[in-house]
């Protein structure tokens, strides 16, 4: 299975800058967005082969993610089943036969870690519900999780560490999670691997001098560790502020 997870930014300003074309040429069997924001009947996209599922934030404008996928799912669901954290259109679960594929865009702290507290809530409620599904069957996550986990993640990790993104909290959330039986696919293949990232701020040239964040992940259930066949960053594609992450990935029993 080939999956791709990319945060749009705004899917029809993305449209826009040919994201269509993107589509067609990575032709993956799964093609997960986050920050699509728009609602229901504000774009039409009908790609070929694909069915498609969305999750619109109450606000207009905000948040919302989609799934396009080749394969029907057996069952999809649209957030935690939590009313706190179901009203941002963040979580989409599509449930498979053999494992459970989720999209998610999680909350950004914000400047001033205004939202750090909530963020930290959410953290926890979302590890509980992705290990819900991990005892059932394999997990495959992906989305925009708005961290940069380890130094080696973003470009200036010492002007950034009380920064949202990079604070001790929200790294210790990510090793909370991944501690809990998960694995960063890109960091399990590519453990030393610098200088990839999937974000870059729109101010001060940052793409062009490449000072980015890696804040864009698919991340599994252990189970699955022999089932990682490669994952990469497509920091040639353009369109966001945020780049594809891709995933390639079979389910071992």
């Amino acid at each position: 299975m080939k999956a791709i997870s990319w945060n749009v930014n705004g899917l029809r300003a993305c449209v826009e800058k040919g994201f269509m074309d993107h589509f067609e040429k990575l032709d993956a069997d799964i093609f997960a967005l986050q920050e699509t924001k728009l609602q229901e009947g504000q774009i039409d996209l009908k790609p070929e082969g694909y069915h498609q599922y969305w999750n619109y934030a109450v606000k207009k404008g905000y948040s919302g993610t989609a799934v396009f996928t080749k394969k029907e799912p057996i069952n999809v669901t649209y957030g935690m089943g939590i009313e706190e954290h179901d009203q941002e259109g963040r979580v989409i679960t599509l449930e498979f036969a053999d494992h459970y594929f989720i999209t998610v865009y999680t909350p950004n702290s914000k400047q001033e870690l205004e939202r750090l507290e909530y963020r930290q809530h959410w953290e926890d409620d979302f590890r509980k519900y992705l290990l819900s599904l991990k005892a059932v069957k394999p997990v495959v996550m992906c989305g925009d999780l708005n961290v940069a986990h380890k130094e080696i993640d973003l470009k200036n990790p010492k002007t950034n560490h009380h920064n949202a993104g990079f604070t001790d909290e929200e790294r210790g959330k990510m090793s909370e999670l991944l501690d809990a039986g998960f694995i960063d696919t890109f960091r399990y293949l590519h453990p030393d691997e610098t200088d990839i990232y999937s974000w870059w701020s729109y101010r001060f040239k940052a793409r062009e001098k490449n000072t980015g964040w890696r804040i864009d992940y698919f991340i599994v259930s252990d189970d699955m560790k022999e089932g990682i066949k490669s994952a990469s960053i497509h920091t040639d594609i353009y369109g966001s502020d945020h780049c594809p992450v891709e995933l390639i990935y079979s389910i071992t029993s």
